[in-house]
């Protein structure tokens, strides 16, 4: 639209839309609004909206995804939450933790450790999708109650997994970032189930997928109606054995040229190799990376799960330091530690 376009203009462009047999979407911007047309079969006649009052231009969108392109939406896409943290700015995100909750003193140990050293968000899951199914399952519903429970004493923000529809809606009551994990990128109705629940989403690309397959996936949860989805490289399936996925790093700045969601890295994931965590942090924060999602544990020799991967936290401090002046260096910074929590 025209910036000077009306809400009447706005409307009648909705409703024009709506008699053509399409879905329409005002999306407001800084300076206009664009309009979005949904459920387009190739067959629009532009010209009947060409010619309306306030109708600046049409243009086609050629991507099989819409909502989550940025010709859909040229400005970033920025996901609060509840304790500040803010993704998808110029600030450097930090998500920590290991990959599994084993126990109490385990959970809440590794949580002061990552917030004094300058993670804002911690990971770990309660349920776990594991390859072996005599592997450990994750403690379910005791490690959500955990995870609540490390949030209250540090003020660190939770992202942890959710498996299916149905825990789906147990994981939102207690997280503040919903994950689909690699496993579950293209189940369908867990991508609707999470675009309903009203948190942010934490899509991480499949072991095999496509860029444009992780942006179809993120796709459905937009369609729900919920904007807040941060997309997450973890690693790519390779032919290589000396690292357990191919980190793609070139995904970082393909993924910001083509959406305005942002992008993080997992390179615990991305290599599965313990040695290679931070270098390639670095790299991924040097590459353009929202923010690093990392497994930290007390004590990896003795972790449940994923424990050649995780990293010791004098390791992990050693990575924020590092990573710091990579940030400055193209103009970002890593989000400041939390503030002293006064509520105990």
């Amino acid at each position: 639209m025209k910036h000077n376009a009306t809400t009447e203009h706005i409307q009648e462009v909705v409703d024009a839309i709506k008699d053509m047999g399409y879905e329409a979407r005002p999306i407001p911007g800084g300076q206009r609004t664009a309009v979005g047309l949904l459920g387009n079969d190739g067959r629009v006649d532009s010209a009947r909206l060409e010619g309306l009052e306030g109708v600046l231009e049409v243009i086609p969108v050629t991507h099989p995804y819409k909502q989550v392109s940025r010709e859909w939406r040229e400005e970033n896409t920025v996901v609060e939450l509840a304790n500040g943290t803010r993704i998808g700015t110029s600030d450097v995100v930090v998500m920590a933790g290991p990959c599994a909750v084993e126990s109490a003193a385990q959970i809440m140990d590794i949580a002061h450790q990552v917030r004094d050293l300058g993670a804002t968000v911690m990971r770990g899951g309660a349920f776990k999708p594991r390859t072996s199914p005599y592997s450990f399952q994750g403690l379910g519903m005791k490690g959500l109650e955990l995870l609540a429970r490390a949030r209250e004493a540090t003020g660190l923000a939770i992202v942890t997994e959710a498996l299916d529809p149905e825990g789906a809606k147990a994981v939102a009551e207690y997280a503040d970032i919903v994950q689909i994990g690699a496993r579950n990128m293209q189940n369908y109705a867990l991508l609707r189930r999470a675009g309903r629940l009203g948190k942010p989403v934490l899509l991480k690309r499949g072991m095999a997928a496509t860029i444009d397959e992780l942006l179809l996936a993120a796709e459905y949860v937009l369609a729900e109606g919920n904007e807040q989805v941060i997309l997450c490289e973890r690693g790519v399936r390779g032919f290589d054995t000396h690292t357990r996925n191919l980190l793609d790093l070139t995904a970082i700045p393909v993924v910001k040229a083509l959406s305005h969601l942002p992008i993080i890295a997992d390179p615990s994931h991305g290599t599965g190799v313990r040695s290679k965590v931070t270098p390639m942090a670095r790299a991924a924060v040097a590459a353009g990376a929202d923010g690093i999602i990392v497994e930290v544990h007390p004590d990896p020799t003795k972790a449940l799960s994923d424990g050649a991967q995780s990293l010791y936290p004098e390791q992990f401090a050693e990575l924020m330091e590092q990573i710091r002046p990579i940030a400055r260096a193209i103009g970002r910074e890593v989000t400041a530690p939390l503030g002293v929590l006064t509520h105990g």
